[in-house]
């Protein structure tokens, strides 16, 4: 009942953090303070990723890179930080997730170990039985001879009528 629980909750937060996520855009991208910052941010992510462009396609990596406009710099650093959040509540809650599995796998094997644990005690104490029981056979054993002995020479000691034999 709580996996199918757990895996809504997180269907739910992955699905409320993309309004979020564009909630930061915006406001990303209308603070005074903060523009600035995204607007250098976006320019030095232009010119990495066109120079790798560049390199992949195997043409000039020395020529000089336009910079972007200011309105298509904030609007790509609004999109590299929507994702970023977006791609951040999806690993957390994949890291959440399986580290809860991994919590879990740890309790069954504790309990697996456990469980063979005991099954080692009993399996000791059957074995300290039967080697008991193998004493008592033994014991048994040695009575039932001395036994068979003692009504053996009994027996060669009375006469046919049961009557203990004269000494001659």
């Amino acid at each position: 009942m709580v996996l199918p629980l757990f895996k809504l909750g997180s269907l739910a937060l992955r699905t409320l953090s993309k309004p979020i996520a564009s909630r930061l855009k915006v406001t990303a991208g209308h603070h005074p303070k903060f523009r600035q910052h995204i607007i250098n941010f976006a320019q030095a992510n232009h010119r990495l990723t066109t120079t790798m462009q560049r390199k992949i396609y195997g043409r000039a990596t020395n020529v000089e890179i336009r910079p972007l406009n200011e309105e298509r710099a904030v609007q790509a650093a609004a999109d590299l930080i929507g994702e970023a959040f977006l791609f951040s509540v999806a690993g957390a809650a994949i890291i959440f997730e399986v580290q809860r599995n991994a919590r879990s796998e740890a309790k069954k094997e504790d309990a697996r170990k456990q469980e063979i644990e005991q099954l080692r005690q009993h399996d000791n104490e059957l074995a300290k039985e039967v080697e008991l029981l193998r004493a008592k056979v033994q014991e048994l054993e040695q009575f039932r001879r001395e036994s068979l002995l003692a009504g053996i020479f009994k027996s060669k000691s009375q006469n046919k009528d049961g009557k203990p034999a004269k000494p001659s």
